[in-house]
């Protein structure tokens, strides 16, 4: 990453939009369209959150903390900094990504947003959402079944492998909007795969149990691995979009680490949780006898 940041300051130019000035004053600065849904996000959760405490509900301070870090992060994610930066180096447009799904999508989930969303809506929209949520609704049938982990697991795996086909990857830098349709599809797919994991509201099936969790996240791994491995020990550069292998292969092992290291944790958190519900279990069959 810090081979790209040198790249791109060294080739800007007066002209160039990828200028010194641009690239430090970006980083706080983001484009309409992705400034604009993050702060309505941010102002509905606000006026949900502050609904429900008058209300005499409450959402825990590490939830909203969580909701803050997840918008912030696809914040940094899609600034101008990060953005040049990508087109620059392989591995900052790997970072890129592992921000979105590594970082925001698990965080946004773990925020469990749905009720402060739910309560900044006018009742009679929230009623409306409340009837697309009914059994045997078609939004309830669709979301119930992009949710399943099979189908959240393949979806998330086919949108990264095919993502970094050459020809969708070297599309990708050389084109504004098939590089957001890019972040529009890895996010998208990574809040579909980390739905089974987190489980947020709605709730709209009977909770996945801990040992098919923890498979899937340990196959997840397993795939984006590979995928990383192959990426660092190619001898040469997959995408016309970067010269240098040896970016190419700090990027395939950002990949490799930082997203194993993620789902990995994950895993430790759940076997935590299992053995703290099976000691829960025990404490109360011992205190019953």
């Amino acid at each position: 990453m810090a081979h790209g940041a040198a790249q791109a300051i060294v080739g800007a130019t007066p002209g160039d939009v990828g200028s010194v000035a641009t690239l430090v004053t970006g980083a706080w600065s983001a484009r309409p369209e992705v400034a604009a849904p993050l702060l309505i996000a941010a102002a509905a959760y606000a006026v949900g959150w502050w609904r429900l405490r008058h209300r005499g509900g409450s959402v825990s301070g590490w939830r909203v903390a969580a909701s803050a870090g997840g918008l912030l992060t696809v914040f940094v994610a899609l600034s101008p900094t990060l953005d040049q930066l990508a087109h620059a180096s392989f591995a900052a447009h790997m970072a890129q990504h592992l921000l979105l799904v590594a970082g925001a999508a698990p965080l946004l989930l773990l925020a469990d947003p749905f009720a402060a969303l739910l309560w900044a809506l006018p009742a009679a929209a929230r009623a409306r959402v409340g009837h697309l949520l009914r059994t045997g609704t078609p939004g309830r049938w669709l979301w119930r079944g992009l949710t399943v982990g099979s189908v959240a697991w393949l979806a998330h795996v086919a949108a990264i492998w095919l993502w970094h086909l050459p020809i969708a990857y070297d599309a990708a830098v050389a084109d504004r909007a098939v590089h957001d349709l890019e972040h529009l599809a890895f996010f998208g797919t990574a809040v579909l795969f980390w739905w089974p994991i987190v489980q947020p509201a709605p709730r709209l099936r009977a909770p996945t149990g801990y040992g098919v969790r923890v498979v899937y996240l340990v196959l997840a791994a397993a795939q984006g691995g590979l995928l990383g491995l192959l990426l660092t020990a190619s001898p040469t550069t997959w995408y016309r979009a970067y010269s240098s292998a040896a970016d190419q292969s700090l990027g395939g092992l950002v990949m490799w680490a930082v997203g194993g290291a993620v789902d990995m944790l994950a895993v430790l958190v759940l076997l935590g949780r299992y053995l703290g519900a099976q000691d829960r279990a025990a404490a109360l069959e011992a205190g019953g006898s």
